[in-house]
């Protein structure tokens, strides 16, 4: 389908979402002059944003824009809150733009935005990476599937949102892409926790030691950004542990599908189920470091 071109870049912007990650992203539009609605599940929430509208429904949110962003949970969110019986495709006009920035299954992308693409509107798959402070500073990495010509049309909208936005393939693509990252940096947390343990069972002047680890191939962004959590023991948000291992179990599905291994993603999955088990699937997964702390003794 070839979608209109609009007349001007869109200015009116639904943000339906507003957790860790949700919130400040829709301020930074609102800051940046967007004409923004607002709606979350949770109403009380919608004040954190000041300046935007407050909608009771998705589908009120919707209504007359330009473009819809979502950031929820988990697929069945994205389901309940695009096409449910007060989703936002019922308030959606043709020709507008729906940009999912959750983290669900590729699959069902594709099948939502074949629903959307029925009612004349677009939709990009625009997961992200970077953390609850990549959100805040606008400095989000956006992987986008869907069509390069209907992001064209919105790339100013996610130019607020990230420092660098690509586009990776059609529809789904984004989701697949998220996925790869959610298997890097599952191995990453990991291997960090143990390095963390290992120089603070070695009596190591730790501060000093990742200092001189970021600078060389070991340096990541869980090693800057994290390993004061790991060396504290101390695991504020961040990014929830639940919801990581609910992509992981997205990233797993995808590779059994694909006949592809993933013991690393595998075993990191285990221990996070163990967390969650345990209460602590809200706290960051750094919080990976607990188990490798407690086997050592730390905690």
């Amino acid at each position: 389908m070839m979608w209109p071109m609009a007349a001007a870049q869109p200015t009116n912007v639904a943000f339906i979402g507003l957790g860790t990650m949700g919130a400040p992203m829709a301020a930074r539009l609102v800051a940046a002059g967007f004409d923004v609605t607002v709606h979350n599940r949770t109403r009380e929430r919608e004040r954190l944003v000041s300046g935007a509208r407050r909608a009771p429904t998705p589908r009120a949110a919707a209504e007359g824009q330009d473009v819809v962003i979502t950031m929820v949970s988990d697929t069945a969110d994205v389901e309940a809150v695009v096409l449910g019986p007060e989703g936002a495709l019922h308030g959606m006009r043709s020709g507008a733009v729906l940009i999912d920035m959750s983290t669900i299954s590729p699959t069902r992308t594709r099948e939502v935005a074949q629903a959307l693409q029925a009612r004349g509107v677009a939709m990009l798959d625009a997961p992200v990476s970077g953390g609850s402070e990549g959100a805040e500073r606008g400095t989000l990495t956006i992987m986008v599937g869907g069509d390069a010509a209907v992001l064209a049309r919105v790339r100013h909208v996610l130019a607020q949102l990230g420092r660098t936005v690509t586009h990776v393939g059609p529809s789904g693509s984004g989701q697949l892409a998220k996925a790869i990252n959610q298997v890097i940096i599952a191995g990453t947390y990991a291997a960090v926790a143990e390095g963390m343990a290992l120089g603070l069972a070695a009596g190591l002047e730790m501060d000093g030691v990742v200092a001189a680890l970021a600078e060389g191939a070991a340096g990541s962004w869980v090693l800057q950004n994290r390993s004061t959590n790991m060396l504290k023991g101390s695991y504020p948000l961040g990014f929830r542990t639940r919801l990581h291992r609910k992509d992981l179990g997205i990233a797993l599905a995808e590779a059994r599908a694909l006949g592809v291994p993933l013991p690393v993603a595998a075993f990191v999955e285990q221990l996070e189920t163990g967390l969650i088990a345990r209460g602590y699937g809200d706290e960051d997964v750094s919080n990976l470091a607990r188990t490798v702390r407690e086997a050592a003794g730390l905690d």
